[in-house]
C-alpha cells in the first residue's frame, strides 16, 4: 500500500467544508456565488493532482492517509484510493463545478467503514434542504420527506452489516469486544469471513446500496425528486451514483462467497431494473422524468455488468460508472436549462425546440446518442463490454442487455421526435434564446471527454486494470473454492 506524505485526499474532503463556510459567511450574493466557484475549481484542480500521483500499474490502495479517531472502537480516519475510485475523483468534481455554474443565474473516498457510514449519513441533510426549499416544484417538501426516508431506511442495513464485519474481526483474531474491533476496509478484506455470515452481510449490503443506486423496488423516490428539485441538484444525483459504488467497492468483495453464489440472483434484480426503467421511460412525456427512469434503466445495466464476474463486465460497469458523471448529469444539466427558459419540459411544451435552439440541440443529441451507446462516443465501449461480459457469464444476461439498448434507443429517439422537433405550439419556444457562452463553454468540456473516451476507451481500461484483476481474483479464489468444495484460504 501506497503512503501519502501530503494529505491530499483529506484536502479533497475538507475543501468543500471550508467553501461552504466562507460561502455562508459571504455578505451578499455575489461574492457568495464567486467564492464556491472558487472552491469548486481548487477542488478540481487538487483532484487532477491525485489523478496525476496516481500509478496505474499498482493495484493496491494508494495515498493511504491513516489517523486513530475513536481509538478505544478502533475506527481511524483512514483514506486511500485505487483503480476503480480515483477516475471518480476529478469527474465528481467538474460535476459539482458544472452544476454550480449552471446555476449561476437560476437560483437566488473512505476506507474506515464507520468513516464511509458517517460521510454517508452527511450527504442527507444538504439534500433534504436542497431539495425541500430550493425545488421548483409544488410538492418539493414532500420530495425531499420521501427522499429523506428512504435513505434512513438504507442506512439501517448498512450500519448492521457494517457491525458484523467489525465483530467478525474481533472473533477472527480471538480478541475482545471492543478492543479488536476493526472498521478499516483493507483489514476487513483480509479478514475471513464464515459461510454462515456471508450471504447475512451481502443481503444487508445490498439493501443499504439497492436504495441509493436506485434498484426496483426502491426506485420511486428518484422520478418524484427528479419532478421536484432543481434539475441541479439531481443532475448531482444521477451522476454520482453512490449506491453501486458501494456494492461495487463493499458489498461483493466483502462477501465475495455470496456474491459469487448469488450472482444470478444479483444479474436478474439487474435485468428487472434494466427492462422496467426502460418500460417506464417509454411512458414519458416530461424530459426530467424520462431522464429519472433512464437513469435507473442503465443502473441495470451496471449490475449486469458487475454480476458476470469477469473482466469485460466489471470495467465496463465501472466505465458506465463514468459515463454517469459525464452523459446523465449533462443531459439533465441541459433539462434545466430548458426549464429555466420554459418553466417546463413537457413534450408539449416544448415541441420545435430545435429550430430555435441549434446549440442546444447538437449537445442534446451527443449525450443522448452516447447514451444509446453509439459508436465513438464514451457509452458505447460501456455497453460493449458489458454486454460482451454478461454473454459469456450469463447468455440471458446478455441477451436481456441487448434488449435494453434496443429500448434505450426507442425511448430517447421517440421523445427527442416529439419534444425538438415538428411544428412550433407554444409562443414562447419561437422567443426562448439559445445557449449562452457560459452554458456553451460549461457543455463543452463533458461532451470533448464523451469523444475522447469513445475513441480512445483505452486511456481508461489502463487506469483500472490492474485493480480490477485484485477485484476479480479475490472473487474467483472464492468461487474456485465453492466449485471443489474446498476451504477458502485467507487473502
Amino acid at each position: 500500500m501506497n503512503e501519502s506524505h501530503f494529505p491530499i485526499l483529506s484536502l479533497l474532503i475538507f475543501l468543500p467544508l471550508l467553501g461552504a463556510l466562507m460561502t455562508g459567511l459571504c455578505g451578499n450574493i455575489g461574492l457568495a456565488k464567486k467564492v464556491a466557484l472558487a472552491f469548486a475549481s481548487l477542488e478540481l484542480i487538487a483532484s487532477l493532482w491525485a489523478l496525476q500521483r496516481f500509478q496505474s500499474s499498482n493495484g493496491d490502495f494508494q495515498l493511504l492517509e491513516r489517523t486513530e479517531w475513536i481509538p478505544s472502537l478502533h475506527i481511524e480516519f483512514l483514506l486511500g484510493i485505487d483503480g476503480i475510485s480515483v477516475l471518480f475523483l476529478p469527474l465528481s468534481a467538474l460535476l459539482t463545478l458544472m452544476a454550480m455554474i449552471a446555476s449561476w443565474n437560476s437560483i437566488q473516498c473512505a476506507l474506515d467503514m464507520v468513516l464511509f457510514f458517517l460521510f454517508w449519513e452527511l450527504t442527507l441533510p444538504p439534500l433534504f434542504f436542497l431539495i425541500g426549499l430550493w425545488g421548483i416544484g409544488p410538492a418539493r417538501r414532500s420530495a425531499a420527506m420521501k427522499y429523506t426516508l428512504f435513505m434512513l431506511f438504507g442506512g439501517v442495513p448498512l450500519l448492521f452489516a457494517i457491525l458484523i464485519l467489525a465483530m467478525n474481526h474481533a472473533t477472527a483474531v480471538s480478541g475482545s469486544i471492543p478492543q479488536d474491533l476493526s472498521f478499516s476496509l483493507p483489514t476487513l478484506l483480509a479478514t475471513p469471513l464464515p459461510d454462515s455470515l456471508q450471504s447475512v452481510v451481502f443481503f444487508l449490503l445490498l439493501l443499504g446500496f439497492a436504495v441509493k443506486a436506485p434498484l426496483v423496488p426502491f426506485h420511486t423516490w428518484l422520478p418524484t425528486v427528479a419532478m421536484e428539485g432543481s434539475t441541479h441538484t439531481i443532475a448531482l444525483l444521477v451522476g454520482l451514483k453512490l449506491g453501486v459504488y458501494g456494492l461495487l467497492r463493499f458489498a461483493m468483495p466483502l462477501a465475495p462467497s455470496a456474491a459469487v453464489q448469488y450472482s444470478w440472483a444479483f444479474g436478474i434484480l439487474g435485468a428487472i431494473t434494466l427492462i422496467y426503467g426502460a418500460m417506464c421511460a417509454l411512458q414519458q412525456t416530461n424530459l426530467r422524468r424520462l431522464l429519472a427512469y433512464a437513469s435507473i434503466s442503465h443502473v441495470g445495466l451496471v449490475i449486469i455488468g458487475l454480476s458476470s464476474l469477469n473482466m469485460q463486465g466489471l470495467q465496463g460497469a465501472i466505465f458506465q460508472l463514468l459515463n454517469f458523471t459525464l452523459i446523465a448529469s449533462s443531459l439533465m444539466l441541459i433539462a434545466g436549462f430548458i426549464q429555466h427558459r420554459l418553466g417546463s419540459t413537457e413534450a408539449l411544451h416544448t415541441a420545435g425546440l430545435a429550430k430555435v435552439m441549434p446549440r442546444l440541440t447538437a449537445f442534446y443529441f451527443l449525450f443522448m446518442l452516447a447514451s444509446m451507446g453509439v459508436p465513438l462516443t464514451s457509452g458505447f465501449p460501456a455497453e460493449l463490454l458489458i454486454i460482451i461480459g454478461a454473454l459469456t457469464a450469463h447468455p440471458t444476461l446478455g441477451i436481456t442487455a441487448l434488449a435494453g439498448a434496443v429500448l434505450c434507443a426507442a425511448y430517447m429517439l421517440s421523445f427527442t421526435r416529439r419534444a425538438f422537433f415538428g411544428a412550433i405550439t407554444q409562443a414562447s419556444v419561437e422567443q426562448v434564446q439559445d445557449l449562452r457562452p457560459r452554458e456553451l463553454a460549461l457543455l463543452c468540456v463533458p461532451a470533448l471527454l464523451v469523444l475522447l473516451l469513445g475513441f480512445m476507451p483505452n486511456k481508461v481500461l489502463k487506469i483500472n486494470q490492474k485493480t480490477a484483476e485484485v477485484w476479480l481474483n479475490r472473487l474467483m479464489v472464492d468461487q474456485t473454492a465453492l466449485e471443489t468444495g474446498e476451504e477458502i484460504p485467507v487473502p
